[in-house]
């Protein structure tokens, strides 16, 4: 038995005459908006144009979510291609499955399209929106609390989940009612923890040149690699891992490698550049993505 724990919600949805609101879709928006608009924020400080930007996130923010579709169909596919699967649930994105690793991959190569046409530098949109995708994470998170998915193994502990597999007077299919570790808010408590540490790293080592994004790519995968290998939903495995958990790793990896590869260019080339205010700058047209100047705004600005 638990001493306390945390209640499953009772309704995943909200009917009004012949619409139906989907929490799990509201949280997913909200977490799209504020990193929008703390994106746009961040972006105007540093002298660039709210109208690009927009033009850029849109963009974005589509590919995002048919790659985190993508993502979760490809290494989740029994739900909807295995026996008694449903292949046309695949469109159904409100029920839930939209996996972070598809969002990341999507935006970021509609983001780098959108930048070279706009003709601006892709490495200081991604470095702006950074700090932001942590707080959207933590917001779509709550989306899972909604539908009652996302947990790890059964638990005693006084934070459990107690899961009833009911919402709306509807019973979850494969869902089985029990206590469980919830998953889906050590990610978000994660995620907010994390938001706050890459912040600190920003302001107290003036990042820049992609090393704000490569920060948040190795602080989430972090976080994800432990809270992934806790979950139970049925995945793709590789061996014994689960294959968010190996790209989790990989991301480590990769974003440590290219934090340290990037920190070697900036020192060789002697450090930041900023504008007269002291404050990071935005790259000048004909620079290349990679050159000085891609940092955030200046220490004083972020909060």
């Amino acid at each position: 038995m638990t001493l306390a724990g945390i209640p499953s919600s009772p309704i995943s949805s909200l009917s009004l005459g012949p619409l139906t609101i989907h929490f799990y879709a509201l949280c997913i928006l909200a977490g799209i908006a504020v990193a929008l608009w703390w994106g746009t924020k961040r972006w105007e400080k540093r002298g660039g144009s709210a109208d690009d930007l927009f033009d850029i996130a849109f963009a974005a923010v589509i590919a995002g979510i048919v790659g985190a579709r993508l993502w979760h169909v490809l290494s989740s596919p029994e739900p909807y291609f295995g026996p008694g699967g449903d292949p046309l649930s695949v469109l159904r994105i409100w029920e839930g499955g939209l996996a972070i690793w598809g969002a990341v991959a999507g935006g970021a190569l509609a983001m780098w399209i959108m930048a070279q046409r706009k003709g601006v530098s892709f490495v200081a949109v991604a470095d702006t929106f950074a700090p932001t995708l942590m707080v959207a994470q933590a917001l779509g998170r709550v989306g899972n609390w909604f539908n009652q998915e996302l947990y790890g193994g059964p638990t005693d502990l006084p934070w459990a989940w107690d899961v009833t597999c009911v919402t709306g007077g509807q019973s979850i299919g494969g869902c089985v009612p029990g206590s469980y570790h919830p998953t889906f808010l050590y990610e978000m408590l994660w995620n907010l923890v994390g938001v706050v540490l890459l912040l600190a790293l920003e302001k107290r080592f003036s990042l820049g040149g992609g090393r704000v994004f490569w920060s948040y790519a190795a602080i989430y995968s972090t976080g994800r690699a432990w809270i992934d290998a806790m979950r139970t939903e049925p995945v793709f495995m590789l061996g014994e891992l689960r294959i968010h958990t190996v790209v989790a790793l990989a991301t480590l990896v990769v974003s440590v490698l290219m934090i340290i590869l990037l920190t070697h260019r900036r020192s060789a080339r002697g450090g930041e550049v900023r504008a007269a205010d002291g404050s990071f700058a935005l790259p000048q047209p004909g620079t290349s993505s990679d050159d000085e100047g891609h940092g955030n705004e200046s220490e004083r600005q972020d909060s």
